[in-house]
């Protein structure tokens, strides 16, 4: 049984599509909403680079911002929080959920090539979720 639903953003419109969603179902089902956003640090360019820690005021004033952000994207909806992680994205909402959770995440359109360089978030967490997960596909905007 849901017991709490868990909603991956990255300030995209696909992402706040899968908010949108994540909230509606997390007042059908009268059950909290996170709402979840993964900083990343950038990876070096040559894999034998070695990147110093970043400043930890940078990295304070980048949650900082992440979650304004998220503050302003929840704001009105009952029963929500925000949290902000590092690392990676897929393996951070894997991790937060249980199997009690509805994970929702949004399908960004990629191109096949950008999948197989980058994989999907998405993807890789209906792969390792222990739960359900709904993924939202994002409107596509016809071109003219």
């Amino acid at each position: 049984m849901i017991q709490s639903v868990l909603v991956g953003v990255d300030f995209s419109e696909a992402s706040r599509q899968a908010l949108n969603q994540g909230q509606s179902m997390a007042e059908r089902l009268d059950v909290p909403l996170t709402v979840m956003h993964v900083l990343q640090l950038p990876p070096p360019l040559l894999p034998e680079v070695q990147l110093p820690l970043p400043d930890p005021d940078w990295t304070q004033d980048m949650e900082k911002r992440a979650q304004e952000q998220l503050g302003k994207w929840i704001e009105g909806f009952s029963n929500a929080e925000a949290l902000v992680r590092w690392g990676n994205p897929a393996e951070e909402l894997v991790a937060a959920a249980d199997p009690d959770t509805l994970l929702v995440v949004a399908q960004v359109g990629h191109s096949t090539w950008e999948r197989l360089l980058f994989g999907s978030t998405a993807a890789r967490v209906v792969r390792h979720a222990p739960c359900d997960v709904l993924v939202v596909r994002a409107e596509q905007k016809r071109k003219p």
